[in-house]
């Protein structure tokens, strides 16, 4: 049975209604699911065994049956490691339908059909019973319902309703404790992730500043985490001000409340300076003695650094404070760490005697302002790049003449100000969402510029005439940036707004950038790698079936292959989770956060002249990138470069070339593309003697897509002639 799927299109701008499996967002889910990462997470792994252990031997040493609960089962595998150790039943509960039908499997594979039962539900509508999903209560309640923050899966609810209804009181759980720890710290590099800096722009007539509007400084921001790979901070890019604080903890072995708390840590801080960041982490004890933990800290915090797990399911926390506040070395302050049942945040306070041991439950921040609703963190970022603002100040230079009518498109952006501010006769900005039309008309009018650039809030192809004064168009500006921008070349967007204003656009009208370029590397990742690696094995449990759901059953596609009867030689992709449309394009990673080295040279795939309209019939390039250092290749960074002028480019990638070895420097405003190579090669497995990856890459211009197609090959003059055909196999199967 097929569905009809909508999908906005993010370089065409159009909403797609394509035809799909009916098992489609199943198949989505498992394809870009952590289930691998957390499978390879074997410090979490080797510590829930222990604790499970533990947990059972306790309950066996009272001369009970050990009943388990698992809420949140996945593949399985605690519920395996609770019978291994000597539990007499578990009940595994688990509401997504096709992890569960997968658990059944491979439970039943491992032997263990009579001890597990498969519970498909939510926790909260498990029934106990003599009619119900569980005959009695059980004595140990085993979860892994966390995620960065700890509680943004709904752990609390979960656990306050399985103490309630579904354990016994005062029953073992592993993890048996989770700690929450915190640390205040100045940043100006994390901070330009909140606020908008003041923005310098050299004119002719002397430094203009853009000043952020004051709504937006008094905005309290986003209040979501940003959750980032903290390892990857330099100590540098920061100044603690306290040490790391533990903020509360939460014993799993008792009931467990979901309401609204906040717990308060006094501190003197270490130094003086300005407060405005707070990094967060956790960690899990799994016994009541604490002698077996399982640490998110970073390395700075961790007391073992050497031996960090790298993890990407559990990362650290960013929380931005309301506010940049002064603090002085040594005079006390409070911080204060809220929740509710999902989210957490922080705030500073000073103590007073009167309020000791009173609640300071504070409302959880939102953003006022429109603009963090509208930027990103990494945008914020981007904006703040005083660099990136020059860069744009000097191309513009070049472009802009004194009777210049510009119109600026892209979500958010200061271009219309730069322009304005070097001489623009007439500025027009397109702003197509009510947020960002709000949020411009606040930038300009706390620069004084509300009378000289107008907002047009509608989509650039519905712009007409009137809209522009009767005016034409001499330069049409781009980052290009837009929200809706999820991959490199989503941005392409600003080619497709190009060839619908060409009416608008004079004689001999300049567009900036003038055109984009595609470029690749073959890559490999230090531990990115983990995430699509099968797992195979997981501490002693076949789990193949969980590899089988993401890789496929290759019987399956040979066996649809010799009913279409295709050629032996073009069976090169089996049908599986991951073969789905979108999960076939690559995926979109901020690579500042994962580190990895460059095996080929990066090299130009396609360029795009945004001066021209956009082609009628596909765009199709087939090469090979030939590797010229050892390693392993795990996959392919694709990255978009914008050609401002003919001697200015801004990239979306490498910000400087490869070195010697290799080592990269990554945009830390942009994720990157990464498509990755099948099978993922271990770093465990020997080097192999490949020497070239092929490729194919067509841009088709109906949809805006970018379709491709690497191969690994050990022949350095392989020729890729298969390799579109075979993609389009893929398709068909």
């Amino acid at each position: 049975m097929k569905v009809f799927c909508g999908r906005a299109n993010p370089t065409t701008g159009s909403v797609e209604w394509l035809e799909e499996d009916a098992q489609y967002d199943y198949h989505q889910e498992i394809a870009r699911s952590s289930y691998a990462d957390m499978l390879h997470d074997k410090d979490r792994n080797i510590k829930y065994y222990q604790g499970i252990r533990a947990a059972v031997g306790r309950v066996k040493e009272r001369g009970q049956k050990a009943i388990v609960l698992d809420i949140g089962t996945g593949t399985g595998l605690l519920s395996m490691m609770a019978v291994t150790a000597g539990a007499d039943f578990c009940y595994a509960i688990e509401v997504f339908k096709p992890m569960a039908d997968a658990a059944v499997k491979i439970v039943a594979r491992n032997g263990f059909r009579d001890k597990i039962q498969i519970i498909n539900k939510h926790s909260t509508e498990v029934t106990v019973g003599p009619e119900g999903d569980m005959p009695c209560r059980a004595n140990i309640l085993v979860t892994e319902l966390f995620d960065t923050e700890l509680i943004g899966e709904g752990a609390l609810p979960s656990y306050e309703h399985a103490h309630r209804h579904l354990v016994q009181e005062n029953c073992e759980a592993v993890p048996h404790r989770a700690t929450v720890y915190a640390q205040l710290v100045e940043s100006r590099k994390m901070w330009s992730w909140n606020k908008l800096f003041p923005i310098r722009v050299q004119t002719d007539f002397g430094e203009r500043v853009i000043v952020p509007p004051a709504e937006l400084e008094r905005c309290p921001g986003a209040p979501s985490v940003y959750d980032i790979q903290l390892n990857q901070v330099s100590p540098t890019d920061f100044t603690a001000l306290s040490k790391v604080l533990p903020m509360f903890s939460v014993d799993f072995s008792r009931p467990v409340s979901s309401s609204a708390a906040c717990h308060s840590q006094q501190f003197h801080p270490l130094l003086s300076g300005h407060a405005q960041v707070v990094l967060s982490w956790w960690d899990i004890e799994m016994d009541p003695e604490g002698q077996i933990k399982c640490t998110m800290a970073p390395f700075w915090a961790n007391s073992d650094p050497e031996g960090l797990q790298w993890r990407d399911h559990w990362m650290q926390c960013v929380y931005f404070l309301s506010r940049d506040e002064p603090v002085v070395q040594g005079s006390p302050l409070c911080l204060v760490a809220h929740h509710d049942d999902y989210c957490v945040w922080f705030s500073l306070r000073r103590p007073s005697p009167e309020k000791e041991g009173a609640s300071f439950h504070q409302v959880r921040p939102i953003c006022d302002c429109q603009a963090h609703l509208l930027w990103t963190r990494p945008r914020f970022g981007e904006l703040n790049d005083q660099g990136r603002t020059d860069q744009y100040v000097q191309a513009l230079r070049t472009v802009l003449k004194p009777d210049s009518v510009c119109v600026s498109v892209s979500d958010g952006s200061l271009l219309p100000v730069l322009a304005r501010h070097l001489g623009a006769e007439q500025v027009f900005t397109i702003e197509s969402s009510a947020a960002s039309h709000r949020l411009m008309r606040k930038i300009f009018e706390a620069n004084h510029l509300e009378e000289k650039i107008t907002v047009i809030e509608k989509r650039p192809e519905w712009l007409t005439s009137a809209d522009l004064g009767g005016r034409k168009v001499s330069l049409l500006l781009g980052e290009p940036f837009f929200t809706t921008s999820l991959l490199p070349w989503h941005n392409l967007y600003f080619w497709y707004v190009r060839a619908a204003m060409d009416q608008h656009l004079a004689p001999g009208a300049v567009v900036m950038p003038q055109g984009a370029s595609l470029h690749a590397m073959v890559v490999e990742f230090r531990d990115l790698w983990r995430i699509r690696s099968p797992c195979g094995d997981c501490e002693g449990f076949d789990v193949h079936i969980m590899d089988d759901m993401i890789k496929g059953e290759q019987d399956v596609c040979r066996e649809r292959c010799a009913a279409e009867s295709v050629p032996r030689m073009l069976q090169v992709a089996p049908c599986r989770a991951l073969d789905f449309r979108e999960s076939r394009e690559a995926e979109p990673h901020p690579l500042w956060e994962y580190p990895c080295r460059g095996l080929s040279e990066p090299q130009c795939i396609l360029t795009f002249d945004f001066q021209q309209s956009v082609p009628q019939q596909p765009v199709q390039a087939v090469g090979s990138l030939k590797l010229r250092r050892p390693g392993r290749s795990h996959g392919a960074v694709l990255w978009m470069d914008y050609h401002l002028t003919p001697d200015s480019t801004v990239s979306t990638g490498l910000l400087r070339p490869i070195g010697d070895e290799g080592h990269c420097c990554w945009n830390p405003h942009c994720k990157q593309a990464v498509y990755f190579f099948s099978p993922i090669l271990d770093p465990r497995e020997p080097l192999g003697s490949l020497q070239t990856v092929t490729y194919s890459v067509e841009f088709l211009p109906h949809s805006g897509d970018i379709t491709m197609d690497f191969r690994l090959s050990d022949d350095p003059g392989a020729v890729p002639s298969s390799a579109v055909v075979g993609n389009k196999v893929a398709e068909g199967l």
